[in-house]
């Protein structure tokens, strides 16, 4: 049962691996070593992507030309547009999105100003919409690409930085279109606040929030580098986040409170509260509540969820600072992985 060929076994052969392991340290090696420690002028436009056992001691130095960082750079955005086109814009996603939009719209069709409790369903509704599907869809990102990126790491290919910027700026054009075209829809379905101006800022603060979303995500799964894993810790994340964004529970118990201030559904959604409402002061002689505490339930949800919020620009500050934070996380436990 054992193939033979030439009158040998294959159990008698020696392994190929082995053999040609044996030949280079004994043939080329030598030769290889002399090489390295010649000071042999190379061009940068040649040395790019050039990947020799000298340029293990030149990716260890850290020291890349700036002209070489932006060559890979471009090399590897145009990679990732190529490759996330089709991803983000996939029939079943864009499906997903315009579907989510037109629902919603239905559901609170031209929606009255003063339905104040309607209306901050709808605003927490899209928080929960675009905190979960990009950071769920952005946790798989690394994981996925592990082993090309361990594989081209180790041969010198490019530095992390190049690799990291293009594919954190090759996502923004497709992380950032589903949603303008999700609050086009909605926005004036739903009849929220009909101004100009109102309906830009919805829209740079659900951008921001999809971006802040989206490094979350990057960061758990790269810092997990099990798409499994990652997706689970996500969810229980997202989840804690959207119990704690202020509008199921407005008393969160105490021991509970932290992950408040660390939710990213919190600070968004106060955002989008006051871009509609502002202070409160407008809506409340519409609903006759001339002074706080009053005992009616609209009265209640202005002193709670309109009025009784944290600054915006305070919001706007933390937001900005999870954004860089989440994305330098991704940046350090990428740095773990060895080639």
């Amino acid at each position: 049962g054992v193939c033979k060929v030439d009158g040998v076994s294959e159990r008698e052969r020696p392994n190929v691996k082995q053999t040609l392991i044996a030949s280079y340290n004994t043939l080329l090696a030598p030769k290889v070593r002399a090489a390295c420690m010649e000071i042999t002028p190379v061009s940068a436009k040649d040395s790019y992507f050039i990947s020799t056992p000298c340029s293990e001691q030149g990716r260890n130095s850290n020291r890349v030309n700036l002209s070489t960082w932006f060559y890979q750079f471009s090399i590897l955005l145009r990679r990732s547009l190529k490759e996330r086109k089709q991803e983000s814009f996939n029939t079943l996603r864009v499906f997903q999105v315009i579907s989510a939009a037109i629902l919603a719209g239905l559901m609170w069709w031209h929606s009255d100003y003063r339905d104040i409790q309607d209306r901050l369903g709808l605003l927490f509704f899209i928080s929960i919409f675009w905190g979960v599907l990009p950071s769920f869809n952005a946790v798989f990102a690394f994981p996925q690409e592990r082993a090309i990126f361990m594989k081209e790491r180790a041969s010198g290919m490019y530095t992390l930085s190049s690799y990291f910027m293009a594919r954190i700026i090759g996502d923004l054009p497709m992380e950032l279109i589903l949603p303008t075209v999700f609050l086009l829809v909605t926005y004036w379905m739903a009849g929220l606040k009909p101004d100009l101006v109102a309906f830009l800022l919805t829209l740079l603060v659900l951008l921001g929030y999809v971006l802040v979303s989206q490094g979350l995500g990057l960061a758990l799964g790269a810092l997990i580098m099990d798409a499994k894993q990652a997706s689970t810790i996500v969810t229980v994340t997202m989840l804690a986040f959207v119990l704690t964004g202020g509008y199921y529970v407005h008393k969160v118990p105490s021991c509970m409170a932290w992950i408040k201030y660390a939710s990213t559904t919190y600070y968004s959604y106060k955002l989008f509260v006051n871009v509609q409402y502002g202070d409160g002061k407008k809506v409340s002689p519409l609903l006759g509540c001339s002074h706080r505490g009053s005992s009616t339930v609209s009265c209640k949800f202005i002193d709670q969820d309109i009025a009784g919020q944290i600054r915006p620009e305070l919001s706007v500050g933390i937001l900005i600072l999870m954004f860089i934070g989440y994305r330098l996380m991704a940046y350090l436990a990428l740095r773990r992985i060895k080639g």
